[in-house]
């Protein structure tokens, strides 16, 4: 069995960008942004209800957890946005830093993906939105795969 502090640690000392966990269940990804979130819901494994600790969550990471069902999170850093998608869908959130918005890597505008929530509230129709984004993200415009 898993808590949150033991996949806290995992996030916080073992290099995993996330740490996901029901019972005796187990994810972890050094993957970076939402991949790993989105390869788990890919994956098609039930992690509902489970509990999730991560490097970085803004309200496109937590619409996911939202989608997902998870009963806690934990968040290194957390954006605003996330915290009342959290809160909204009544997910247990803790977090080591609370910060306005999520910015994107090279720090000079919004994260892409909390670009593409912005406006959205309900946690399929932003799967579906991230989605579609990633993959576009991971297409150059010549249409050949990153």
């Amino acid at each position: 069995m898993y808590d949150l502090q033991s996949l806290r640690e995992m996030v916080e000392k073992e290099g995993f960008t996330c740490a996901i966990a029901k019972g005796k269940k187990l994810f972890t990804s050094t993957s970076r942004g939402v991949r790993p979130l989105l390869d788990l819901i890919e994956s098609g494994e039930d992690f509902r209800g489970g509990i999730a600790a991560d490097k970085i969550v803004g309200k496109a990471a937590a619409l996911l957890y939202a989608h997902m069902g998870k009963g806690e999170v934990y968040a290194c850093v957390l954006g605003e946005g996330g915290l009342a998608v959290l809160r909204g869908h009544n997910i247990s959130v803790q977090f080591g830093m609370l910060t306005e918005r999520i910015i994107n890597r090279a720090g000079t505008d919004i994260c892409p993906m909390e670009r593409v929530c912005e406006t959205l509230t309900d946690p399929v129709e932003a799967y579906i939105a991230i989605r579609k984004r990633a993959d576009e993200l991971a297409t150059d415009r010549h249409g050949n795969h990153k």
